[in-house]
């Protein structure tokens, strides 16, 4: 499931939760991500919904502050995981974006089916390096540290292509695929000095304003490239 086509409502729900993942990162992973939002009932089908388009990234605190999610947040996770498993017709995208969900919950030792082995990613090694951006860009909730997936590895043998990406993405204000590319250049190896991804990923945050999954995305960026200086975290793509 992605944001694009979503209802107001919806749209307004995933913005909400997407704020509240930026203010647990901000403190530490020590909040509820939807506690504020979507309530602890698993069976709030819009809040369910919410939590399936935001993805792995609704456990990031989790995930980046290596803390156990409370069981609130557990709890609606693994029932979007459940109630939203993709079907035969699903893109590359939603099936990706599901795995990645169910890795999460492996990685948080919470596992709902486990997540096997990752999906095919050949489709992405041959595409030109805008496209490829632009699907990073939708999957940028596996641009974790330590990530170990198909889609991770093609972003770390590409890491010019991904560079150039960013930049046509800010060049076209277009900024939530911006934060998206941006994150993982956060990630991986091999990227230009020449970027400036730290004073980029500042202007691409300054100029989205209030979105909040921008925002989200630059965030996370922000605190994984602040763990790798101090050598807490590694790189994607099995290089760290």
């Amino acid at each position: 499931m992605e944001q694009s086509g979503t209802s107001p409502r919806l749209a307004g729900v995933v913005h909400d939760l997407a704020s509240e993942v930026v203010s647990v990162l901000r403190d530490g992973g020590h909040s509820s991500v939807v506690g504020g939002t979507v309530g602890t009932l698993a069976d709030d089908q819009l809040g369910l919904a919410a939590v399936r388009v935001l993805g792995a990234d609704v456990l990031l605190p989790s995930v980046l502050t290596r803390r156990r999610p409370l069981p609130d947040d557990l709890a609606v996770f693994q029932r979007a995981v459940l109630t939203f498993a993709p079907g035969a017709t699903s893109s590359e995208t939603t099936v990706w974006s599901h795995w990645a969900m169910t890795q999460t919950l492996h990685r948080l030792d919470a596992p709902a089916t486990g997540p096997g082995a990752g999906p095919d990613a050949s489709w992405l090694e041959a595409l030109e390096w805008p496209k490829l951006a632009h699907q990073l860009s939708l999957l940028a909730a596996l641009a974790v540290p330590g990530a170990d997936s198909a889609v991770a590895q093609v972003a770390a043998d590409r890491p010019v292509d991904v560079a150039r990406g960013f930049v046509r993405a800010v060049r076209r204000r277009d900024w939530l695929q911006a934060a998206g590319v941006g994150r993982w250049l956060s990630v991986i190896d091999g990227v230009p000095d020449t970027l400036g991804l730290d004073t980029g990923l500042e202007f691409v945050g300054q100029m989205a304003g209030a979105d909040a999954r921008v925002g989200l995305h630059v965030h996370a960026a922000q605190h994984i490239r602040a763990g790798s200086r101090t050598g807490a975290i590694g790189t994607a793509g099995g290089r760290g």
